[in-house]
């Protein structure tokens, strides 16, 4: 099981570049909004283009998605960790959450 992060030590991570952020909506989802930085990766694009997108198996990368009844974000967490990534971490309140609170996000 992919441990999890809190909303405010995601948003610390970002605010000191210390974390890769993986947006799992992907798409139309991810052109409205995103976490700050964030890439996209739907669970059916890990493994082609998983290794272009995060070249540094060892790096912090957080997956989120819409919010804790969405799966994707667990399912790109734990097929990241089958291929060899070794600090993966789930925000599972997901966007929703982060957009609750206020936080800023981008658009594409």
């Amino acid at each position: 099981m992919t441990a999890l992060i809190t909303r405010a030590d995601l948003s610390a991570a970002i605010d000191a570049g210390a974390v890769t952020v993986v947006d799992t909506l992907a798409g139309e989802y991810y052109a409205q909004q995103h976490l700050p930085g964030a890439l996209a990766l739907h669970p059916s694009e890990v493994d082609t283009l998983a290794a272009a997108l995060l070249p540094d198996r060892a790096a912090a990368i957080v997956t989120y998605c819409s919010n804790p009844a969405c799966s994707n974000s667990g399912q790109v967490a734990d097929r990241l960790t089958a291929l060899g990534y070794t600090d993966v971490r789930k925000y599972r309140e997901g966007i929703q959450d982060w957009v609750e609170a206020g936080l800023p996000v981008e658009s594409a």
